[in-house]
């Protein structure tokens, strides 16, 4: 078993100054077995040769309870940045049921992001604080067998991550489904607005050079630059929003003018994207 060592870090630069919740505790990382083709961490990864799907690096627990103790408890921690917190990886080793246990001796909020169904088995909601707790689950394609047939991640499929959600917020956790990223190409409207659950996070594809060979879609429309990425223009991704119905909506933005969009006109929290419920700002 490989030590993962890097497993806090404060995000700087451009998403560090965008997103309200920049410190990251990773319970796993350098790998992640949903091997997602499109994964910000293995395009960094990959190349340096550091980027192994099957046998992640998992965090000393005891390190970790270390760091909480000296965490402020006015902010959030993100669990699952770099790899995600409840792959079957956890029902191994525990190290994210031990780190939730910690938060909430502590009474630090955490904001956990996943693509695993496992976050709805008994033992984690027994555990999670539903007033420290805040959950968002990854959802890109809406249908199992178009899901499989796509092949560009390997998490649970579709129907399991929303029966889960379904859970969660029946449960009373705040929970938001993660359209993240989202490309048109995949989205089944009406299975989307289907879904009970209230809050929706949007986070619309930014395309590099390591994205177009991952996706068989049309790359044309994305034509503002910046940052060394392209995106829709803001006037396409609104015309997309309407088709979503039911959801109360907030969009996380990387370009520019989008973003100043979104907080100003849009979103539900001008200061919070992540549209967290009874937080601490």
């Amino acid at each position: 078993m490989k030590e993962y060592k890097s497993f806090y870090k404060e995000v700087a630069g451009n998403e560090g100054s965008k997103c309200h919740y920049n410190t990251r505790l990773d319970t796993y990382g350098c790998g992640c077995e949903h091997d997602c083709s499109y994964c910000y961490a293995k395009s960094l990864l990959s190349f340096r040769g550091l980027w192994d799907a099957k046998n992640p690096s998992v965090a000393d627990i005891e390190k970790i309870r270390k760091k909480i103790k000296k965490l402020p408890k006015d902010k959030v921690v993100r669990i699952g940045g770099m790899t995600d917190c409840f792959a079957n990886v956890e029902l191994r080793h525990r190290v994210t049921y031990e780190t939730i246990k910690a938060l909430n001796e502590a009474g630090i909020p955490y904001l956990i992001v996943t693509k695993s169904d496992n976050i709805a088995r008994p033992e984690y909601l027994k555990i999670m604080d539903k007033e420290l707790a805040h959950i968002q689950v990854t959802i890109t394609c809406f249908d199992d067998a178009k899901y499989r047939k796509l092949k560009y991640e390997k998490a649970p499929v579709p129907s399991k991550r929303i029966r889960a959600v379904e859970k969660l917020q029946k449960e009373g956790f705040d929970v938001a489904i993660r359209l993240s990223p989202f490309i048109p190409e995949f989205v089944d409207y009406e299975k989307l607005n289907a879904i009970k659950c209230d809050k929706l996070i949007v986070e619309f594809l930014r395309v590099n050079s390591w994205i177009e060979k991952w996706f068989d879609i049309d790359y044309s429309e994305y034509t503002v630059k910046e940052g060394g990425y392209r995106h829709l223009p803001l006037e396409k991704k609104l015309e997309l929003i309407k088709k979503i119905q039911g959801k109360e909506i907030s969009v996380c933005e990387d370009e520019s003018r989008a973003y100043e969009y979104w907080k100003n006109e849009f979103n539900p929290n001008k200061e919070d994207c992540c549209n967290l419920r009874s937080v601490v700002k």
